[in-house]
């Protein structure tokens, strides 16, 4: 329980699990201790509070931890906590204070050494919690054994003390991995007791739970907490990262050991010249597990070095010298639908745009939409939804520094820290399909008044509403769909993540953060698609969205490849936090046998990786498979599929969400269909 973040959203989830909150801990949670949730919602303008209700902006985290940051655990086996703690007084005395600083100067300088202080405070506790274990971490570790212990150490102090919606593990295999040889060349260890160490570090890292409300897992669900494992890669001087131990954390998922399970969410770092027999070992846990992803080690290292690891799903970041302000995502493609009727909601009638920003779009001669005049909407739409966005994760930021300030994650940064704005959106296949029908097809509206008579559109009628209101699109002709390796489609689908990103980079930002952007969406694709009407693509109102920057599901019929090359268009300087793909293939599908299944998926990956690819969540499954778990869930207790950035236990889900899995594109036959 860690009501910092929100004394509501704590109170809420203990009245779920039937229980009820201790009234001395409510009582100074409501009456002493303002929380961070308390100083965002009484800071939120109306303009904010009326997006958040309509669901154009979605997931904030104003209510629980941002997480995303990744403290550089390794720090505490390297040098022990007593050497971090003189590090940090230095640095917290580093800075003097000076007679002619400016206000915002003074205010920086306090900022800086309250914040130090904390984390000096922070790592004198995580002192006590190793002595509550026996581990004296005041000193370096000396063995592979305590290296692995006092990094965990190091983890479970941030874990006791946020619960971030991602938090990550790292980058530690290479590390891990120069006490393990020490110690097998001096004879300390056996190659069975190395495995067996990381066996039952994966097995810690498997354990962590949160305490969660039915909302929060409705967005992120199957109880994910990312304790994302980064791994392989290359260094800036052509080493390959490869280790012994990137093979013992994958055995870790083989039935031998532990079985495949959604944590630690393993993230390969992917490039076609890794070693082969590592890709096709990594292939064939894939095959076997569906519980690995992979992404592009030449983006990241080029962007963010050769020690950056993975804080969430897709979000790359320099360990220990960076950190992200979480932002979750907008719903682009809702956007989109305020474009066309002038700023209303599709859901609702209500006015969120203020009247006179978007002018509703009037059809043409025939009744038809202009693709320019949706366009140019389009635009506007995105300004006011972007302003609206950021003005909010200033306001959360802001907050979330001064109430739920992540001390113990922090004190394993360097002193002067390389700040992001990790915005993202959701909805992109629909906004670019859809805007597509209305550039090569003939898009007609159908009107709120209308609705009620028009056969297959009786449930867009939003009661109340205004007649003028557009609830529905009936399009005639064809037109090119994101997804098939077309550029007329996949043009259209770079533009729009080009303009949002354009649209947030325009904007201050709290503490001098850097903007960058993911296309994203978590299991929270069904929860956006509640919240949205129909669209001249021809998604239905109410159903789920494709899940990250995925094309529409059983849109990309062209085959598994060239749905990647589409995906693999879009620029990753519009999108450094990262560009999500889901794919899933047959084992038929795939190959004859166990070897080509490998030889393949080897090269797919490579593939999508040299035509720009950043990220591949690769499932291999028949879809009959994932039918009888809906039915049969106690048959499949490790049955495990990724979804967009993570792995999850399929039976956890919510029916909405694995009816969800199971109405995405399984591509069957041959690898391009």
């Amino acid at each position: 329980m860690m009501p910092n973040g929100g004394w509501r959203m704590v109170e809420q989830a203990i009245k779920e699990a039937g229980k009820e909150p201790d009234p001395e801990i409510k009582k100074i949670f409501t009456k002493y201790r303002k929380t961070h949730n308390d100083g965002v919602f009484g800071v939120y303008t109306k303009q904010i509070k009326v997006a958040r209700h309509n669901k154009i902006l979605t997931g904030l985290p104003d209510a629980y931890g941002r997480g995303r940051i990744i403290g550089d655990y390794r720090r505490v086996a390297l040098y022990g906590v007593n050497a971090l703690i003189k590090f940090k007084q230095r640095d917290k005395d580093s800075v003097p204070y000076r007679n002619d600083f400016t206000e915002p100067e003074i205010e920086h300088w306090i900022r800086f050494r309250e914040e130090h202080d904390e984390q000096i405070k922070a790592l004198k506790q995580l002192i006590n919690l190793g002595n509550e274990y026996g581990l004296d971490l005041t000193r370096p570790a000396q063995t592979a054994q305590e290296a692995v212990q006092w990094t965990y150490m190091g983890y479970l102090a941030s874990v006791k003390s946020q619960d971030g919606a991602a938090m990550s593990f790292g980058r530690v295999s290479t590390f891990f991995d120069v006490y393990f040889e020490r110690d097998l060349k001096a004879g300390k260890i056996t190659e069975t007791d190395a495995q067996e160490i990381i066996d039952n570090l994966v097995m810690k890292l498997r354990i962590v739970r949160f305490l969660r409300t039915k909302d929060y897992d409705a967005i992120f669900s199957g109880d994910p907490y990312w304790a994302t494992w980064s791994d392989a890669g290359f260094g800036d001087d052509g080493r390959t990262l490869v280790t012994k131990t990137s093979y013992r954390l994958l055995n870790t998922l083989t039935l031998e050991h532990l079985g495949p399970g959604p944590e630690p969410n393993i993230t390969i770092f992917w490039d076609p010249k890794l070693p082969e027999a590592y890709k096709r070992f990594c292939a064939r846990i894939s095959i076997d597990t569906s519980a690995i992803q992979y992404e592009s080690d030449k983006e990241i290292r080029s962007h963010w070095g050769d020690d950056a690891a993975i804080a969430c799903c897709v979000s790359p970041m320099r360990v220990g010298k960076q950190m992200q302000f979480f932002a979750a995502r907008v719903n682009s493609a809702k956007a989109l639908l305020y474009a066309i009727n002038g700023g209303r909601d599709e859901m609702t009638g209500m006015q969120v745009i203020d009247k006179g920003v978007i002018e509703p779009i009037t059809p043409e001669a025939d009744g038809s939409l202009d693709y320019e005049k949706v366009k140019a909407n389009y635009e506007k739409a995105l300004e006011w939804l972007s302003e609206t966005y950021v003005m909010a994760l200033n306001i959360i930021h802001y907050m979330h520094d001064k109430y739920a300030y992540e001390s113990i994650e922090m004190a394993l940064h360097d002193k002067e820290v390389y700040r992001t704005l990790g915005c993202g959106m959701s909805g992109l296949s629909i906004a670019a399909d859809s805007l597509s029908a209305c550039k090569y097809a003939k898009v007609y509206p159908i009107y709120n008044k209308d609705a009620k008579n028009t056969p297959g559109h009786e449930h867009e009628y939003v009661e109340g509403a205004d007649d003028d209101l557009i609830v529905g699109y009936r399009t005639e002709g064809e037109f090119p769909l994101y997804g098939n390796d077309d550029d007329r489609a996949d043009d259209i689908a770079k533009w729009v993540v080009s303009t949002v990103m354009g649209q947030v980079k325009r904007l201050p930002v709290y503490r001098g953060a850097v903007p960058t952007q993911s296309i994203l969406t978590i299991t929270s694709n069904v929860e956006y698609g509640k919240a949205t009407g129909s669209f001249p693509s021809g998604h239905k109102k109410g159903t789920p969205y494709a899940p990250g920057a995925n094309p529409e599901n059983g849109m990309d019929s062209h085959g598994m490849l060239p749905s990647m090359f589409s995906v693999g268009k879009i620029d990753y300087n519009d999108a450094l936090d990262g560009i999500s793909l889901t794919n899933t293939i047959t084992p038929d599908g795939l190959g004859r046998d166990e070897d080509e299944r490998i030889g393949n998926l080897v090269g797919i990956l490579d593939a999508g990786n040299g035509h720009g690819l950043y990220h591949a969540n690769i499932n291999v499954l028949r879809k009959e498979q994932l039918e009888d778990a809906v039915e049969h869930p106690e048959k499949y207790p490790h049955l495990t599929v990724r979804v967009s950035g993570y792995a999850v236990n399929f039976v956890k889900l919510t029916k909405e969400q694995q009816l969800d899995v199971i109405s995405r594109t399984f591509h069957q036959g041959s690898v391009v269909d």
